[in-house]
Order: structure tokens, then C-alpha cells, then sequence
């Protein structure tokens, strides 16, 4: 049946795609957009400053609002698997692992992620928890993804990427937006924007939103009883004064409350007919909220100061862990023109985070609770050797921290347009992946059933950072005005990576079971990787655009001559797909019809024994006024289910994504969607 709806889907839009002159005016059409547009669109998170797309020194992609808007993606990480060569996957229904050249897990330590300037990462393992961020999807402006390093700027963990979410201005979001739907799977979600302006020049926009996620399902098609209810309220206002004295104050919050079902293989030292293990059936629940105020006042146009800061608290709490989090951040940037060629940028920020967590059998850290402080500076000189034809950019982060103290991580990037619809760039960078509180301080235990057999991990207090030395090499072109290429390669050069370090296997009491193996964490693995990423645009004509992407991922680890390490290398090399492959189709229709459909395949995960697959999303979605929008969406429509990715350090069940389909309604009065 999912077959069928897919062809009659595509059969729709070709016996009646064309060119429609019955959209509303609040409609954009895909020709509203041409390809020179969409080079041209104004990008923040390379350099911190606005500047070309397609004049950007590094891999870098965004999301619209209309791409994720038309994707028919109800969560971020849903419309990251739009950026060619991220790796996304679905672990089960809250639960995402992401990341970008490799090393990816639930638990991946090498990218950093922004949401409006707030670092998303935890210094609890150097990560995001993806079940957390959230925001009205309406309310993003657009997602900025570079991979490769970005520590230059970003600072720590910006080592294989960076994730920047970008919501709109209040300024942008006035008016009442109400939306709604439901499904098999997204068995109900609501959200309500209405954005109003009190006084001259101030706008304010306020939100509420809820959804209720059905369970994913098993390796063998039965519930994984492990579905998902969140509500989440926010507030943003806008002060804008540019025009006046050129300042910009900004304030903006969010509270969320989430309970998912999640089954958990706990650690249970006195259970031995189960060979030290019980399954625990637990509520996980999150709470938390944050208030972010910054401060742009534009000198001149070649000169502006910002002041940011951040107040952030999250709680979680499970069987096997509960912790509480506050992190306080403050951050000053200030840009000028040094003479004709030099545009300069420097800052200073400093970071505050102490945590709070409650120990159990299965994890634990010590010392349980920590505060942690972190000072950075950066400064950034973008020098134009031929205007408009050669620029170079060198710069460098000095920062410290709790865990191994200063660490410098300098960035020098080339780019080249030899003409107008053409453009070379290179990069030579040293980024670092600080330790985390795990690094230094888990203690997590692992039952091996069938045998009496706990394998035993614990942290290292003279853990150091990973390093990375990264060389790229990109190319754009335009050949054409419908047409254009975007190709980015890399070569990575890591050294002081994780490795688990086996000990000797001992008893801890009188009996010879259970039999525990000790492994501590340590730096003693080291190698490269390599590959490309290819990605392209094609306006097949001025209703029909089509979006073909392609990755590979090479990658050689090593142990050290003395590590007694046998798995990780399988496991690092593995646990990430070596080709990516998708085409995203987008159609304007008669009788203000769109249609859309994103066609991907992801190899197969040998380390984690999850097979290669190939997954459909299609949207067709109907205009029936111009305020007033109706789309039905079919998610992972080519299989009833199909494994992603699988647990790692924390025994939680393997999970598979089952198909999906769910209906929407949308409805804006006055301003824009």
C-alpha cells in the first residue's frame, strides 16, 4: 500500500506539473528562488559575519525555512538529513546520533552545535542530547551546517563540524500562526506562534507547542514501548533601533518538559540467575529553560560591536542516571576595518557549568558533582590580496580549561575566484576535542550475558584532548543559470583519539564470579581519514527543482605499539557509512499544489550490524488560501521498518524506524509564515 501511494504520488506530479498562476501571493514557488539567489544567501557561522554563500572558504550548506518548511521534518534532527554528507540516524524514538566525517554515536564528541549562540554541546561527554533541542520549527530561520573544523572561531568541539540554528527575529514573526496534525506515528502535535508589536520598534513574539510520538518498533516489528510526549514554551523579543543608533537588544527563553518510555538493561551486582543485569521499564524525563539576551550596536558599516549572554539549566532523569545542570555563558565580539584590505574580528568569552548527578549501579562519576570554567579569546584577520578575485583568512582560538589547560587551535583559509561563477578555496586547521567529565571521571558498568562476565569502564584523570589537523580543498561553479556544483574534499590527520585499555580480569568478592574486565580510558589511538562530498542543484525548470548529493568516507586507525586496546578500531571505522547517496525533488503544481520528495541511501554500519537502506519522504501539500495551507507527509515509506543505528555504552533496547504518515493543517493570519 506505502508502494502505491508513493507512485500515485509521483504519477500526480507529473501528469500535472506546470507552471500554476493560481498560488497565493504569500506563496513562494520555487522560481521565486533561482539559483543565483540561493548562492547569494547571507551566511553567519564561517567567519561570524554575514557574508556569501558562495563566497564561503569551507564546506558549508544551509537549511531554509522553506527547504525545512517543504521537507515536512517535525523535529531538527529530522531536517538535518537534507545536508549532503551529515550523518543522521534514528536510534530509536528520542534518541539521535550525528555527526560529520565519521566517529558517529549517540554519544558523538566532535561536533559542536549553536542555537542562536547558545552552545548546545554538554561538558558531560563533550555531546548534545538531541531530545532536547526543540523549537517551533516555523520559528527557524535557517540551519547553517559547516563540516570540517570551526574551532578557530567556535573554540572546543568544533572539531569535525558545526551546527548552527538561526531562528527569526521576532521583527519577522508578527501575526497569529496556529498548526496542527497527526498521524500513525506523530500521533498528535500542536503548535501557536502569535507575534505582536507593543511599542515603536520593539516586537514581540511568544509560542507554545506539543507533540506525542507513537512507539518505534523492534528488529522484529513489535513495539518497542518507547514512545515520546514534549511541551515546550518560549518568548523572543526584538528591540530594533538600527535605523536610529544602530543597536539591536535581543531577548529570548524557552521552558520544555518532556516524559518518554524508555527500556533500560541495568547493571544489578547481587542478580546472578540473570547474570548481573535486570531490564528496568522507566519514565526518562527532562525538564529545563534558558534566557539569552544580546546586545549589536553597528559603528559604521565596516564596524560592530555584540554582547551576549546566557543563562542555561537541564535536568534528566532516569533509572540508570539523573543529573542537573546550570551553565552560564558571556561572550563579546567586536569587528573593524583595518585600511583597505583587512577586515579584523576579535573576542573574549567565558563559560561557567556545574553539574549535579545522583550515582547508580550502572553509572556513576566521580566526584559526582563538578564546576567547570573556561576562558577563550580569538582574533580572525580576513586580508583581501586582489579585491573581489583573492582573500585570505588567518586566525586563531587560545583557550582554557579545567582539563588539560591552554590549548591554541589556529585556521588559515584561501579563496580563490578566478570568475564570477567560479570559486576555489583551501584550509589548513588544528582543532581539539577537549576531555569531558566521562573521559575523567565515569564509572560505567557492562553486564555480558551469557556469561558471568562485567566489563568494567572507568575514566582517566590524565586523559588529554584529541587532536586533529585537517587539510581541505573545495570548488563551486555555476555552468550554467540553472545549474551548479559544490564539491569539498578533506584529508584528516587525528592523533590522541579515544581507546579503551584492557586490564587484567579479576573477581571482586570471595567466589570466582563474576569475572569483571577493567577497561580505562586513554589516548592511544591515532590515524586519518579521507573523502569528498559532492552536491548539486539543478532548476529543471521554473516549477521543478531538483537537489542530487554524494559523500564518501575513508577512514585508517591505528593503536599505539603499547595499547591493549582490540576494539575500537573496528568500532570507530564502523560505526559510520563509508557512502551517502540522495535526491531531493521539489515541484510547484497546478491548483496551488507542491509536491516534494527526498530519496537517500545510507550504507551499511558493520560495527554495529545495521544494514545498508534506502528511505522515501514524500509531502504533497495543497494551498487552499493564501493564509491557509493543508499537506499530507509519508516518511520512510519503502519499508515497513529498517534499522539505523544501535545502542553503544548504554544498554538501551535496538530499536528500528517504522514507516510513517501524518497529516497537517496550517493557518497564518497577517504577517509571514
Amino acid at each position: 500500500m506505502k508502494a502505491i501511494t508513493v507512485v500515485l504520488a509521483f504519477l500526480l506530479g507529473v501528469a500535472f506539473a506546470g507552471r500554476s498562476q493560481e498560488n497565493g501571493p504569500d506563496k513562494k514557488d520555487l522560481a521565486d528562488l533561482p539559483i543565483e539567489k540561493l548562492l547569494d544567501i547571507q551566511v553567519y557561522t564561517p567567519s561570524k559575519r554575514p557574508e556569501k554563500l558562495s563566497a564561503t572558504p569551507a564546506a558549508i550548506a544551509v537549511l531554509t525555512q522553506e527547504d525545512i518548511h517543504r521537507s515536512g521534518a517535525t523535529s531538527i534532527p529530522e531536517a538535518l538529513r537534507l545536508i549532503p554528507g551529515l550523518d543522521v540516524a534514528q536510534a530509536d524514538q528520542q534518541q539521535w546520533a550525528i555527526s560529520a566525517r565519521g566517529f558517529n554515536d549517540i554519544f558523538a564528541n566532535k561536533l559542536l552545535v549553536l542555537q542562536d549562540g547558545r552552545s548546545l554541546y554538554t561538558p558531560l561527554f563533550s555531546g548534545v542530547f538531541w531530545n532536547v533541542q526543540d523549537t517551533l520549527m516555523e520559528d527557524i530561520d535557517r540551519i547553517e551546517v559547516i563540516r570540517g573544523p570551526g574551532a578557530s572561531l567556535w573554540g572546543a568541539n568544533a572539531v569535525n563540524g558545526v551546527i548552527n540554528i538561526i531562528t527569526k527575529s521576532a521583527k519577522d514573526t508578527q501575526g497569529l500562526l496556529v498548526t496542527a496534525g497527526g498521524g500513525n506515528e506523530e500521533r498528535g502535535f500542536a503548535g501557536v506562534r502569535y507575534g505582536f508589536e507593543p511599542a515603536q520598534d520593539l516586537y514581540v513574539r511568544v509560542y507554545g507547542k506539543y507533540f506525542n510520538r507513537a512507539d518505534s518498533v523492534l528488529p522484529d516489528g513489535s513495539s518497542a514501548d518507547d514512545s515520546w510526549q514534549k511541551g515546550q514554551g518560549g518568548f523572543r523579543m526584538d528591540y530594533d533601533l538600527t535605523q536610529q543608533s544602530g543597536n539591536l537588544f535581543t531577548l529570548q527563553g524557552d521552558i520544555y518538559s518532556s516524559i518518554a518510555n524508555q527500556t533500560f538493561t541495568n547493571y544489578a551486582p547481587s542478580n546472578f540467575p540473570t547474570f548481573y543485569q535486570v531490564t528496568h521499564q522507566d519514565d526518562y524525563r527532562t525538564y529545563g529553560g534558558n534566557v539569552l539576551g544580546r546586545w549589536t550596536h553597528r559603528i559604521s558599516d565596516s564596524s560592530d560591536f555584540t554582547l551576549q549572554m546566557y543563562y542555561d539549566r537541564t535536568r534528566q532523569d532516569t533509572v540508570i542516571f539523573k543529573e542537573t545542570r546550570d551553565t552560564f555563558d558571556i561572550d563579546a565580539q567586536h569587528r573593524f576595518a583595518l585600511g583597505q584590505r583587512n577586515d579584523v574580528m576579535w573576542g573574549l568569552a567565558y563559560r561557567f557549568s556545574a553539574n549535579r548527578t545522583a550515582p547508580t549501579p550502572t553509572v556513576s562519576f566521580n566526584p559526582p558533582d563538578k564546576a567547570l570554567h573556561w576562558f577563550s579569546g580569538f582574533v580572525q584577520d580576513e586580508l583581501s590580496v586582489v579585491p573581489d578575485r583573492l582573500r585570505f583568512t588567518l586566525g586563531t582560538k587560545l583557550e582554557h580549561n579545567d582539563f588539560t589547560g591552554f590549548e591554541v587551535q589556529p585556521n588559515g583559509r584561501l579563496l580563490w575566484t578566478p570568475s564570477a561563477n567560479q570559486t576555489i578555496w583551501a584550509a589548513v586547521s588544528r582543532a581539539v576535542r577537549t576531555p569531558s567529565q566521562a573521559d575523567e571521571d565515569v564509572l560505567l558498568h557492562q553486564p555480558r550475558p551469557p556469561t558471568p562476565v562485567v566489563i568494567q569502564i572507568s575514566g582517566n584523570p590524565d586523559y588529554h584532548s584529541d587532536a586533529l589537523t585537517a587539510y581541505e580543498l573545495g570548488y563551486r561553479i555555476q555552468p550554467r543559470p540553472d545549474l551548479s556544483f559544490d564539491l569539498a574534499s578533506f584529508y584528516n590527520d587525528y592523533d590522541r583519539l579515544r581507546s579503551q585499555e584492557t586490564g587484567a580480569p579479576f573477581a571482586p568478592g570471595p567466589g570466582p564470579i563474576p569475572i569483571f574486565i577493567p577497561v580505562t580510558l586513554d589516548n592511544k589511538l591515532h590515524g586519518y581519514t579521507y573523502g569528498f562530498e559532492l552536491a548539486a542543484v539543478w532548476q529543471v525548470c521554473d516549477w521543478w527543482r531538483l537537489r542530487p548529493a554524494y559523500s564518501l568516507l575513508k577512514m585508517h586507525l591505528h593503536t599505539a605499539s603499547d595499547s591493549t586496546d582490540t576494539t575500537s578500531v573496528a568500532f570507530e571505522e564502523g560505526n559510520s557509512p563509508q557512502q551517502q547517496a540522495a535526491l531531493r525533488s521539489s515541484m510547484d503544481l497546478p491548483w496551488r499544489l507542491a509536491l516534494d520528495a527526498n530519496l537517500r541511501y545510507v550504507d551499511e554500519l558493520p560495527a554495529l550490524s545495521v544494514k545498508s537502506y534506502v528511505a522515501l519522504d514524500v509531502r504533497l501539500a495543497w494551498h487552499a488560501r493564501p493564509d491557509l495551507e493543508l499537506a499530507v507527509v509519508g516518511q520512510n515509506l519503502l519499508h515497513d521498518h529498517h534499522g539505523e543505528f544501535a545502542p553503544t555504552f548504554v544498554g538501551t533496547q535496538r530499536t528500528e524506524v517504522p514507516w510513517g504518515i501524518y497529516g497537517q493543517i496550517t493557518w497564518q493570519f497577517g504577517g509571514k509564515r
